[in-house]
């Protein structure tokens, strides 16, 4: 287990918070330290075919060692870690047969991770938890997996016993902006299908996740003297707070779970002259998800309408893209790889959890791509902030996981009592 803290506290303690506003792959240079050390990490291990390409995405080859053909699988997991908090830093704390009590991160701020209202907590007592320090993120999401892999990976090369198919593996930046596939070479990658080690608490596995776009609403003002406005000025700061009412009060982040869909402001920037709100659409179902869309539209057709005569042209103008969709359609032909992980975590006494990613992962738009990707846990909780946490007996068992996956790939039938296509 010592193994497996050393290994994880290596990457944490290196920068790599990624910048939705640079237009680099990776968005920021600091990824590039983590990577590299991956690299020869990967190398020393004993994989093969270890390759990085000019935009930081890392594959390696762990070959197979039985004469039988063996699909070939992977598993996936991303280096960067959100900018929604500050990665820079990172001073990682182990709390050894934790007592269930509050955690004490950061006396001098008084910041506490408590059971009394991070419940999951409890689930954890008498392991070995790492927090943070109550200044940074940890960055479990996704140092996490990339823990469990090339643990996985140095596990089976080290026990040769343990037969298995080829297994590629890929780490990629950029994951925590959406744009962690954007770059990955499916087709060099070679594998049949794989699996993000990117979820949360142990047992989780998802092959759902929110179909997702980005909207961008840009409106217009006049600007006049407060003093002699009547009649004049038009506020766009006030238009875009009529614009945010006029969305369905319940459907955020806060008020929804499971298969609800939500509209997410996000952030707001605003004169006099111009505002511009931005916000995410998030439903899992697709029919849904363009109704959401149009409700945007709508909204602003109706406010342009309002202000023509006295703005002249459309005082609102909407940008809707979207960013990836339900990985459902892509992974439920190809079941089995679904029911293989669920096997192997049955087999090892992990009792999956089986529910619809409240997100997305780069598994999702590798499902587009040609890539079937469902999303095992990775073992952390309270992901981009500072009560971040992963129990490490979670991170050993996702391991595990893996190990068990590559074995049942490799017997017959994949070792299911029925192969489901």
């Amino acid at each position: 287990m010592q193994h497996i803290i050393d290994r994880f506290i290596s990457y944490v303690t290196i920068d790599t918070e990624s910048d939705p506003n640079s237009q680099t792959t990776p968005s920021t240079p600091k990824q590039w330290d983590l990577a590299n050390k991956l690299v020869e990490e990967l190398k020393s291990i004993g994989l093969q075919d270890v390759t990085i390409d000019e935009k930081a995405y890392i594959m390696a080859t762990l070959p197979s060692n039985v004469e039988h053909e063996v699909p070939t699988i992977g598993f996936v997991s991303h280096f960067d870690t959100s900018p929604d908090f500050s990665g820079a830093n990172v001073k990682p704390r182990i709390i050894v047969n934790y007592d269930g009590k509050d955690i004490l991160l950061n006396e001098e701020k008084n910041i506490v991770l408590s059971p009394s209202y991070f419940k999951d907590l409890l689930q954890y007592k008498g392991q070995t938890l790492i927090t943070t320090d109550g200044n940074t993120l940890l960055g479990a999401d996704d140092k996490a997996g990339i823990t469990e892999i090339v643990s996985a990976m140095e596990y089976l090369i080290q026990n040769p016993v343990i037969k298995h198919g080829k297994i590629r593996i890929g780490f990629t930046p950029d994951e925590e902006i959406g744009r962690g596939a954007h770059h990955f070479d499916v087709e060099k990658f070679g594998a049949e299908w794989a699996y993000t080690m990117d979820g949360s608490q142990i047992g989780e596995l998802e092959y759902e996740n929110f179909n997702a776009a980005g909207a961008k609403i840009i409106f217009g003002g006049k600007s006049v003297h407060p003093g002699y406005a009547k009649g004049k000025m038009i506020n766009s700061l006030l238009i875009a707070n009529d614009f945010i009412n006029e969305l369905p009060k319940d459907e955020i982040p806060q008020e929804t779970k499971g298969y609800d869909g939500f509209f997410h402001v996000n952030h707001v920037t605003g004169t006099i002259e111009k505002t511009v709100v931005e916000l995410i659409i998030r439903d899992h179902n697709k029919k849904k998800f363009e109704k959401r869309k149009i409700l945007i539209e709508k909204i602003v057709k109706k406010i342009n309408k309002k202000f023509a005569k006295k703005f002249g042209e459309d005082i609102a103008i909407a940008e809707i893209k979207d960013q990836y969709y339900n990985m459902k359609e892509k992974v439920l032909p190809v079941k089995h790889i679904v029911d293989i992980a669920e096997n192997a975590m049955k087999s090892i006494g992990i009792k999956p959890i089986i529910k619809p990613i409240r997100g997305g992962t780069d598994g999702s738009q590798l499902s587009y791509m040609g890539l079937p990707c469902p999303n095992i846990f990775a073992g952390g909780h309270n992901f981009h902030g500072k009560y971040e946490y992963v129990p490490v007996e979670s991170m050993v068992k996702a391991m595990d996981v893996i190990v068990k996956i590559a074995e049942m790939t490799a017997l017959p039938n994949y070792g299911l009592s029925s192969k489901k296509k």
